[in-house]
Order: structure tokens, then sequence, then C-alpha cells
């Protein structure tokens, strides 16, 4: 198996997961700020990937890869932090809100005895 077929499921879920919020409010402010987050992490993962792979921390078997690359890094690396970057938000938009769970009752030993 190829690393682009290993990361292909990971975009499809982000995308799709991210669609799903398209009409939850602040759907667009999420968006740039989703761009902004990729934006620092592919930029992170570009320094910290080629100094790893220079100074041999890890390698990557070549009949794997796409034979893209940015610098040593090759192209497949930089779609985990894309789709940490769009996928988080999504999913926590998608959670309920812990404002509108029922909030427990007093238990009886909370009450004021008034005696």
């Amino acid at each position: 198996m190829t690393y682009p077929l290993i990361v292909l499921p990971f975009v499809i879920v982000t995308v799709l997961v991210t669609l799903a919020t398209l009409r939850r409010p602040r759907f667009a402010e999420r968006m740039v700020s989703s761009g902004l987050t990729a934006l620092v992490l592919v930029g992170l993962t570009l320094v910290f990937d080629n100094l790893m792979i220079a100074v041999d921390l890890f390698s990557y078997p070549e009949e794997h890869l796409s034979g893209l690359r940015l610098g040593l890094a090759p192209i497949e690396d930089f779609a985990y932090p894309l789709c940490a970057a769009f996928l988080v938000p999504a999913v926590y938009t998608l959670l309920p809100s812990r404002s509108s769970s029922p909030q427990p009752s007093p238990s009886r030993s909370s009450r004021k005895d008034p005696a």
C-alpha cells in the first residue's frame, strides 16, 4: 500500500465532517481560522520533517511515495496537519453543547435543613 492511499481515508473523512458543519453558525469564520491554523501547521511540518529526514531520524521507501516533495519531505506528510486543522474544529462543532445538557439536581445533602 502506498502513502497516498493511506492518507486518502483521512482526507475523505475530514471533507465529509467539515461539510456536515456547513449550516452551523460561523462556518466561514471557522474555515478562515482553520485555514490559518493549517498554514502554521504546514509550515511547522515543512521545517521539522525536513530536519528529521536530513539527520536520518527516519526515511520513506521510495516505492510507496507519490514522488512529490517539499524539500526532503514527501507531500503525503502534509495531509495530516491539514486534516487536523479542519477536522478538530468540525468535530467540536458537531458535539452537543454543554449548556443544552440537563443540569444535575441538587442532592439532599446539599440542601439546607430548615431546623
